[in-house]
């Protein structure tokens, strides 16, 4: 079956010494074409990672939700670390929340609250 990784590892290759305006389109194209297969998540991953100097879409997609989700691990351990009981419900809100201004704001109030349930209350 071959190795996936590696296959898009030798496109990444391909990709890097092509000038910007040429290589956006392809990198977007090829993740496109990729669909909902396993493959498509590999190259998500190759591209945030080993393209991380590459302002595409994609590239900016995939770092934007890398600091969504620790944004939201922050949140959780402030509260776990302060000793409150972090509900599933909690849990749950926080983690499925894709607003960074959201958690940003759920963080602050992290440090504070007396039970993890009060983050989401208004000031």
């Amino acid at each position: 079956m071959g190795d996936p990784a590696g296959t898009h590892r030798i496109l990444f290759v391909a990709f890097s010494d092509v000038p910007e305006d040429v290589a956006d389109p392809l990198v977007e194209f090829t993740a496109q074409g990729l669909g909902n297969r396993p493959a498509r998540y590999l190259w998500r991953n190759l591209v945030a990672v080993d393209l991380s100097f590459y302002k595409s879409y994609i590239s900016e997609e995939i770092r934007d939700e890398g600091r969504v989700q620790g944004r939201a691990e922050d949140v959780l351990l402030v509260l776990e670390q302060r000793g409150l009981d972090v509900s599933d419900d909690v849990r749950g809100r926080v983690t499925g929340c894709d607003d960074p201004e959201v958690l940003r704001h759920w963080l602050a109030r992290a440090v504070t609250v007396l039970k993890a349930e009060e983050i989401f209350e208004e000031e």
